[in-house]
């Protein structure tokens, strides 16, 4: 059974696995409220995931011990899973879907896992780990649903609380469940006023989804660039927990990820992948009631796959009115190239692509379109370029 003393002692027990991940307080992510983030993306292995699976695997019996564990995973849970075994001299075996990014691979090796992996996706490790845990005798370590990797996961409510003890609210990503279930249970036992609020992504909503109607619901599928909370099925104990101690659940859109993934590079410096960044995503655009109060959003991972970064960076751009491309009807004449670029940079855009296109379905026979990508300030700037080409008689398709 979850008890508070059980965090308290997970607290006790993960301080020479753990690294401290202070409150930082972030400036002109969320102007409504004042922010803070959790940095839990700055934890040993890039993941909060260490301190569920560094608990567990403390808890085992000698017997277990010696018979070493096993975990399937493709991210976060399994560089968790091998580090902590490796620190209780523990074998570990990690299934991985065969897709599995080979830096994630060689990540989970360095930590000291030895790896299987399986042909076809997640599910299909997720079987044979069952089937080796069988074969073998191994402990399997769930990612989420398992009293003692909750109980791990709370220690960052603790710590929070211990640190600031006048917030008024936490908002904690949602995949499975095991961090919100942690982090609300330890809060609200603490200080029931502090609101704790989850967040999802929309091509995830699994846990949004049961919640909402009271029961726990499979998806068919899922699809997010937020690859560590993209979780079909919540757990049973993390629903329940959840039920009780969790205030409200929303779900943020790809966009809004990408743009607070964006935010926090720029603003905080700060490398979070999209499942880390849901909870920032939530306080940028006020998914919550939080308009001036102290706030604490967790970034729980940072180990997002540096090629798909730069997709999302774009992403960001456009969302936030970073980056903004234009579509114009011309007249095909001399010099018309030119006025749309000097009424552009008169209101201080920057063109970086033009695409020249001869169509015939244009307003006029000698017309064209003007495909023209700038870099911008923001919503309002875009707005006023828009408006200013208008005033010099140019139609924007």
């Amino acid at each position: 059974m979850l008890t508070i003393d059980k965090v308290f002692h997970a607290s006790v027990v993960l301080k020479n696995i753990i690294r401290p991940t202070p409150l930082a307080k972030a400036y002109g992510i969320a102007p409504d409220c004042e922010l803070y983030l959790k940095p839990e993306n700055l934890q040993n292995t890039g993941s909060f995931k260490l301190r569920g699976s560094g608990y567990m695997i403390s808890q085992l019996s000698e017997e277990e011990k010696n018979h070493g564990v096993i975990a399937c995973s493709a991210g976060n849970h399994a560089q968790g899973v091998a580090l902590a075994a490796s620190k209780y001299g523990i074998d570990s075996l990690i299934c991985l879907p065969d897709s599995a990014p080979i830096s994630k691979i060689e990540a989970t090796k360095a930590y000291g896992a030895d790896i299987c992996l399986v042909k076809g996706v997640y599910d299909d490790a997720y079987q044979k780990a069952l089937e080796l845990r069988d074969e073998k005798g191994y402990t399997f370590v769930h990612p989420f649903d398992d009293e003692n990797v909750i109980a791990g996961q709370g220690t960052i409510g603790l710590e929070i609380v211990n640190e600031m003890d006048d917030i008024d609210a936490v908002i904690v990503p949602i995949g499975g469940g095991g961090l919100i279930s942690g982090v609300a249970f330890a809060i609200k036992s603490i200080r029931p006023s502090i609101k704790v609020y989850g967040v999802q992504a929309a091509g995830a909503p699994s846990m949004y989804n049961s919640i909402h109607d009271g029961h726990i619901e499979m998806l068919n599928s899922v699809s997010t660039i937020a690859d560590g909370i993209a979780v079909k099925k919540p757990g049973e104990i993390t629903f329940d927990l959840i039920q009780k101690y969790v205030d409200d659940i929303a779900v943020v859109t790809e966009d809004e990820i990408a743009a607070a993934i964006l935010a926090l590079i720029e603003k905080q410096k700060m490398i979070a992948e999209g499942a880390g960044a849901v909870s920032v995503a939530a306080a940028m655009f006020n998914k919550f009631p939080i308009k001036g109060k102290k706030v604490v959003s967790l970034v729980s991972g940072g180990n997002i796959d540096v090629t798909s970064l730069n997709r999302v960076i774009e992403r960001g751009l456009i969302k936030s009115g970073r980056s903004s491309t234009l579509l114009i009807e011309l007249v095909d004449k001399p010099g018309q190239l030119m006025e749309v670029s000097r009424v552009i940079a008169q209101c201080g855009g920057n063109v970086t692509r033009i695409y020249h296109e001869r169509s015939g379905d244009t307003a006029s026979i000698n017309g064209c379109y003007l495909r023209v990508s700038m870099e911008t300030r923001n919503y309002e700037h875009v707005q006023q370029i828009i408006q200013a080409l208008k005033d010099e008689g140019f139609r924007i398709v």
